[in-house]
């Protein structure tokens, strides 16, 4: 642009070059002093640009200018995938959250007031509960009694029951589903032989209810039974665990996270508490249990692998469950116990492992448990089942379409078939030969005996012609022999 062209083709030519950019960052201006910078600004017109608007504000005229220099911005590298967490937070949020959670143990345990502890809600209503129960039994004696004297002898009245609550519980927006599935008369009768049969049962159930969903031909909404986790709720015994706490154990260890809790452990020491640990915990390892161990990734950071041992150095976990708040010595309200000679806070990692429970079943790791339900412990059950069905794995379905391999594993098999269609022939040909062969030798045979018996015959024929004109001969010179000679007459007339 040379300095005396008007300045509305300036103008033009700086709104063009701001509103498409520039063309290459590779273009080069010539004959350019080095006195002048390039100019910059908000809108990205240069300074002398604005200067020059000035300019013709006041109707002056512009002196020589030289070429001005182009500034090229460069296009930034950011691709955008690093939303995607943003984007599976959003819909997370819109779909919300579920876990069905299993609760196992004998009557009077805590199990009811421990999953109000760790929800915050009351899921189970802990003040009608005895008087209820009571009611019950004394309305139900008569008629219990009445039944047992009906049943046969040999029969016995299941026991252990499966009743499931469901609730939704939302926090900062955050929707949870949740399910407690519990088995109220566990271990409560004198034989409790088999009393873990209805429960795995029931976890095989549900197991089949998904699995009847997936193989269905509309799979748009599939709802999730399955449990994603089990507490089991020891008695704070001291010693260690009994037989039926060994036998659960080892029934449902392979079908849902088993996860140990000993049920209020405020009635004993914290000497006795770590030498009960230590005993479960031999006794679970002869048995051969798996317990559900939080797992470790690559990328977590000193903290997180630190609490990820301490979570697995504290199972079973010992728990203090309280939904009613006390006041402590220095005056705080806190959710716990009040005994004569002390309190129990429930939130305190020094008084019982509940913050440890509660992190390892919903803080940190409730998606590695839903994790594992669907990835090993579904997909084994999973497997099992088809097996038990008669259902083999055919590899060859799943193999990767390759068009060179398949062309060559063509022409194998036509080879192969090739191959197996000439030996059919060639079999087949050979036979026939055989079978020619043969019937050409019993031919041979046949004519060679019939020439022998017809030669044999005309021999015999022969020797009786020969004995014959023999016969004739001498029978002929006996008579020639005895006949006298006659003489012979001369004349014309005999």
């Amino acid at each position: 642009m040379q300095a005396g062209e008007p300045i509305e083709e300036l103008k033009s030519a700086a709104s063009t070059e701001n509103e498409f950019g520039s063309v290459s960052a590779d273009v080069k201006e010539e004959n350019m002093p080095d006195a002048i910078e390039p100019a910059s600004s908000v809108n990205g017109h240069g300074s002398d640009v604005a200067s020059e608007g000035e300019v013709q504000q006041k109707g002056q005229v512009l002196p020589k200018q030289p070429e001005l220099r182009v500034l090229h911005h460069k296009i930034s590298g950011y691709v955008g995938f690093a939303n995607l967490p943003k984007q599976w937070h959003r819909k997370s949020i819109r779909r919300g959250f579920s876990l069905n959670l299993l609760c196992v143990g004998q009557g009077g345990l805590g199990k009811s007031t421990l999953i109000n502890t760790l929800f915050n809600k009351q899921l189970y209503d802990l003040e009608g509960k005895p008087t209820e129960d009571l009611a019950a039994l004394k309305l139900e004696d008569s008629e219990n009694l009445s039944e047992s004297l009906e049943r046969p002898q040999g029969e016995e009245q299941p026991s252990v029951k499966i009743e499931t609550i469901s609730t939704d519980i939302e926090e900062n927006g955050v929707k949870l589903a949740l399910t407690v599935v519990d088995a109220p008369g566990f271990g409560d009768a004198i034989d409790n032989t088999d009393s873990w049969v209805p429960i795995v049962r029931e976890i095989d159930s549900r197991f089949d209810q998904y699995l009847d969903a997936e193989n269905r031909i509309d799979r748009d909404v599939i709802q999730d039974h399955r449990i994603h986790a089990c507490l089991y709720f020891i008695e704070p015994t001291g010693h260690c665990l009994a037989p039926l706490d060994l036998e659960f154990c080892k029934a449902v260890h392979q079908k849902c996270n088993l996860i140990p809790v000993i049920a209020k452990s405020d009635i004993l020491t914290d000497e006795e508490i770590e030498q009960f640990k230590h005993t479960i915990k031999t006794q679970l390892d002869n048995a051969g249990v798996e317990l559900f161990e939080p797992p470790q990734y690559s990328l977590d950071d000193k903290d997180t692998v630190a609490r990820c041992a301490a979570l697995c150095t504290r199972m079973p976990f010992a728990v203090v469950g309280s939904t009613s708040e006390v006041s402590t010595p220095d005056g705080r309200r806190v959710r716990g116990r009040s005994y004569p000679w002390g309190v129990i806070e429930v939130d305190n990692e020094s008084h019982s492992d509940f913050v440890h429970l509660r992190d390892l079943l919903i803080r940190l790791y409730l998606m590695e448990l839903r994790e594992k339900t669907e990835n090993v412990l579904f997909e084994r059950y999973r497997s099992e089942k088809l097996m038990s069905l008669g259902i083999k794995q055919d590899n060859s379905v799943f193999k990767e379409y390759d068009p060179e391999l398949k062309q060559k594993e063509e022409k194998q098999l036509h080879e192969a078939k090739l191959a197996k269609l000439e030996a059919e022939m060639k079999a087949v040909f050979q036979q026939k030969v055989n079978e020619k062969e043969k019937k050409l030798q019993k031919s041979e045979a046949e004519l060679f005996a019939r020439h022998k018996e017809m030669k044999d015959k005309l021999l015999k024929q022969l020797k009786a012609l020969e004995d014959k004109k023999h016969q004739l001969e001498m029978s002929y010179a006996n008579q020639s022999a005895n006949s006298p000679a006659q003489t012979k007459k001369k004349g014309f007339l005999r």
